[in-house]
């Protein structure tokens, strides 16, 4: 079993005013980790300082925040805070996003991902071990920022990478790299770009996890996400690079020519279940645990609602959590 087993927070269907039991369960189950995502639901570090407040075992991590939406200066300021809230748990994910999230939802241009993910990589680093930063980046300009509060544990900085390019980079100035929508059986070709890495680098993978032993729905949910996700081009330049071209070469199509329905008859079951997890609790533990064996030494479980987890009450979801953990 993995060292570190993680769960994407907050849960649906449950308030966040609610989540110290989502809390406690994920510590007694097994849990090392809670990690959240920043899309368009909570934020990325509100969730986590609740639990470093009511779970002061956990493990906290962002997968990710984006390098667009904040300043450099109040996105060190956060994860400070977030760092001084729990000292020596707490590792700051940080990523380009997509041009949706950040240019048609938070009004920045989506410009230079790569230059940016360095850049704030290059800013952070020294701002968040409290020495002041006055420079010249490609991508922005911070003039005689100090942290007034820097932390006296300063958080580890990982990056969110798909394709070589961002690999490397993560490998050669992050912590460690934050990976998603890849199958375990891709994860050592991915790690193959991050060689000379420090042995300590850290690597985690965000999984989509569909707890159903309904196939047909799991399949039909996972379709969804897939052209939702997979048309962005980073995404689907990732899925090309691993090998996945020509069988998303249908789906590509029919997107590109407005026809939605025809995209999502075209994915085939297979790629379905290589970036999707679904099955009984127990399949799910054995395919997470398989992202490991294969070299994750952080696999974080996002959960996908099902028709029995939208039905059931709080104490029949947290009774699953409970049963995808590794205890």
């Amino acid at each position: 079993m993995a060292k570190r087993w993680g769960m994407t927070v907050p849960l649906g269907g449950i308030p966040l005013s609610d989540h110290a039991e989502v809390f406690k369960t994920l510590v007694d189950a097994g849990f090392t980790d809670a990690w959240t995502s920043e899309v368009a639901g909570a934020d990325a570090f509100t969730p986590l300082t609740l639990a470093a407040a009511w779970a002061p075992t956990l493990r906290l991590g962002t997968a990710i925040a984006p390098v667009y939406t904040r300043g450099p200066g109040l996105l060190a300021m956060t994860a400070a805070a977030l760092a001084d809230t729990a000292p020596g748990r707490f590792q700051l994910g940080i990523g380009a996003s997509s041009p949706v999230v950040v240019g048609d939802w938070n009004s920045v241009p989506f410009t230079k991902p790569v230059a940016r993910s360095r850049d704030m990589l290059g800013f952070l680093r020294p701002a968040l071990a409290g020495e002041m930063v006055d420079q010249e980046f490609e991508t922005f300009s911070v003039r005689r920022f100090r942290l007034e509060r820097p932390p006296a544990t300063p958080p580890a900085v990982l990056l969110a990478a798909l394709r070589p390019g961002m690999l490397r980079l993560a490998a050669a100035e992050a912590d460690g790299v934050i990976m998603n929508w890849l199958a375990a059986t891709d994860v050592p070709a991915t790690l193959a770009e991050t060689k000379g890495a420090a042995d300590d680098f850290d690597v985690v993978a965000r999984i989509f996890v569909c707890p159903t032993a309904d196939t047909a729905y799991a399949r039909n949910v996972g379709r969804r996400m897939i052209t939702s996700y997979l048309n962005v081009p980073a995404y689907a330049e990732f899925q090309k690079w691993l090998g996945r071209g020509p069988a998303l070469e249908g789906m590509w199509s029919a997107w590109a020519a407005g026809d939605r329905k025809g995209a999502l008859a075209a994915i085939p079951d297979q790629v379905v279940d290589d970036l999707i997890v679904h099955g009984s609790p127990a399949d799910c533990r054995a395919k997470v645990q398989a992202y490991a064996d294969h070299g994750i030494r952080v696999p974080v479980q996002a959960l996908i609602a099902t028709p029995e987890w939208d039905a059931g009450r709080t104490a029949d979801k947290l009774a699953l959590v409970a049963a995808l953990g590794p205890s």
